[in-house]
């Protein structure tokens, strides 16, 4: 009678293992498929923090620095509108216990970075930065880690520890290069990641 217990337990266990690791199958297969939003946001964010720094660095002419900001503003709001429609034309499709859980991770993230913003704000009563961006830097790259190792990705955990790397390099630097490190992570940890993942979408 015992012995048959253990084999239940061991079948219960082995069954457990095997759902876990069909649900890290599923999501990866999913996580390719929506690296279209990881190619379009890190673009968007490194057109953001590129186009930050080279105007600080660089004279132009006032029409053209406002022609390159609207042109960012509309690429956000486009942004903004294609990642909801995105994320709600795939919400009626089956959900995975690991994406509903790496979508909680990122909308505590962004949560967190509006509480850090205000925090910081009421402590020092002013807007710093030079401090700001390699924090929300570290905000960013624990996310992307937590993605990485709940998906067993390693590109995108090797990019959230270059992420989080540059995030510490810019506390040494001014505000004018941390817009060129910030946008080298987002190239490195999102863009480069994100085509990768699409390109294998279908192998």
């Amino acid at each position: 009678m015992e012995s048959e217990y253990k084999d239940i337990d061991s079948f219960d266990e082995n069954q457990s293992i095997k759902v876990i690791r069909e649900m890290i199958q599923v999501s990866q297969k999913k996580m390719k498929n929506d690296g279209v939003l990881f190619i379009f946001w890190g673009w968007l964010m490194f057109y953001n923090y590129i186009s930050s720094f080279v105007f600080k660095k660089i004279v132009v002419t006032y029409g053209i620095k406002k022609g390159f900001q609207y042109f960012g503003i509309v690429l956000g709001i486009f942004a903004f509108a294609f990642t909801i429609y995105y994320l709600v034309k795939k919400s009626r499709k089956i959900t995975t216990y690991i994406g509903i859980s790496l979508r909680y991770v990122w909308i505590s993230v962004i949560v967190c970075l509006s509480l850090t913003n205000m925090i910081i704000y009421n402590v020092i009563h002013t807007f710093n930065p030079e401090l700001q961006h390699p924090v929300f830097m570290v905000f960013l790259a624990f996310a992307i880690v937590v993605t990485g190792g709940i998906l067993r990705y390693w590109l995108l955990i090797a990019g959230g520890i270059i992420f989080a790397t540059l995030a510490y390099i810019c506390s040494y630097l001014t505000i004018d290069w941390q817009m060129l490190a910030e946008a080298l992570a987002w190239l490195i940890a999102f863009v480069i990641p994100g085509h990768i993942m699409y390109a294998k979408r279908n192998r």
